[in-house]
Protein backbone atom coordinates (compact mmCIF):
# COMPACT_ATOMS: atom_id res chain seq x y z
CA UNK A 1 0.00 0.00 0.00
CA UNK A 2 0.91 3.72 -1.01
CA UNK A 3 0.71 6.50 1.05
CA UNK A 4 2.07 10.27 1.57
CA UNK A 5 5.01 9.10 4.67
CA UNK A 6 3.32 11.67 7.05
CA UNK A 7 0.62 9.12 7.19
CA UNK A 8 3.22 6.17 7.87
CA UNK A 9 5.19 8.30 10.57
CA UNK A 10 3.27 7.23 13.96
CA UNK A 11 3.89 3.69 12.77
CA UNK A 12 7.58 4.06 12.64
CA UNK A 13 8.51 6.04 15.82
CA UNK A 14 10.98 2.91 16.78
CA UNK A 15 12.75 3.44 13.48
CA UNK A 16 13.13 7.19 13.63
CA UNK A 17 14.75 6.62 17.15
CA UNK A 18 17.17 4.01 15.91
CA UNK A 19 18.57 6.47 13.55
CA UNK A 20 18.74 9.02 15.84
CA UNK A 21 20.85 7.00 18.01
CA UNK A 22 22.49 5.45 15.37
CA UNK A 23 23.53 9.30 14.25
CA UNK A 24 24.70 9.76 17.68
CA UNK A 25 27.02 7.27 18.39
CA UNK A 26 29.02 8.27 14.83
CA UNK A 27 29.35 11.87 16.61
CA UNK A 28 26.18 14.32 15.97
CA UNK A 29 25.25 15.96 19.23
CA UNK A 30 21.38 16.92 19.32
CA UNK A 31 19.62 14.89 16.97
CA UNK A 32 15.86 14.43 17.56
CA UNK A 33 13.51 12.69 15.34
CA UNK A 34 11.90 15.67 14.00
CA UNK A 35 15.22 17.00 12.63
CA UNK A 36 15.68 13.42 11.16
CA UNK A 37 12.17 13.58 9.65
CA UNK A 38 12.18 17.15 8.40
CA UNK A 39 15.66 16.07 6.96
CA UNK A 40 13.96 12.71 5.12
CA UNK A 41 10.63 14.88 3.75
CA UNK A 42 13.65 18.01 2.21
CA UNK A 43 16.06 15.80 0.75
CA UNK A 44 15.35 12.12 0.62
CA UNK A 45 11.77 12.30 -0.07
CA UNK A 46 11.43 15.90 -1.84
CA UNK A 47 10.20 14.67 -5.08
CA UNK A 48 8.23 11.59 -4.12
CA UNK A 49 5.97 11.51 -1.13
CA UNK A 50 3.61 8.37 -1.55
CA UNK A 51 5.78 5.54 -0.84
CA UNK A 52 5.27 2.24 0.60
CA UNK A 53 5.95 1.63 4.42
CA UNK A 54 8.83 -0.63 3.48
CA UNK A 55 10.37 2.26 1.49
CA UNK A 56 10.21 4.74 4.17
CA UNK A 57 11.58 2.56 6.92
CA UNK A 58 14.54 1.87 4.52
CA UNK A 59 15.18 5.44 3.53
CA UNK A 60 15.39 5.99 6.97
CA UNK A 61 17.84 3.35 8.08
CA UNK A 62 19.85 4.05 4.79
CA UNK A 63 20.40 8.09 5.76
CA UNK A 64 23.56 9.26 6.07
CA UNK A 65 25.63 11.44 8.00
CA UNK A 66 26.75 13.73 5.49
CA UNK A 67 23.14 14.25 4.32
CA UNK A 68 22.03 15.25 7.61
CA UNK A 69 24.72 17.40 8.19
CA UNK A 70 23.95 18.76 4.80
CA UNK A 71 20.59 19.88 5.76
CA UNK A 72 21.58 20.71 9.28
CA UNK A 73 23.73 23.49 7.43
CA UNK A 74 21.29 24.49 4.67
CA UNK A 75 18.71 24.88 7.90
CA UNK A 76 20.92 26.80 9.82
CA UNK A 77 21.93 29.46 6.75
CA UNK A 78 18.47 29.94 6.31
CA UNK A 79 17.67 31.33 9.91
CA UNK A 80 20.90 33.55 9.85
CA UNK A 81 19.60 35.03 6.58
CA UNK A 82 15.87 35.18 8.05
CA UNK A 83 17.27 36.92 11.18
CA UNK A 84 19.12 39.27 9.17
CA UNK A 85 16.30 40.06 6.94
CA UNK A 86 14.21 41.25 9.96
CA UNK A 87 17.03 42.84 11.34
CA UNK A 88 17.53 45.23 8.35
CA UNK A 89 13.58 45.69 8.00
CA UNK A 90 13.14 46.62 11.85
CA UNK A 91 16.16 49.60 11.31
CA UNK A 92 14.88 50.72 7.99
CA UNK A 93 11.68 51.08 10.47
CA UNK A 94 13.57 52.85 12.56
Amino acid sequence: MVQHVDVWKPYISEVLESKVSELELLGYNGVNKYEVWECLKKKVWKKERELPLFQVVQDILHLNGSVYMSYLTVESQQASDLMAQIEALNKADK
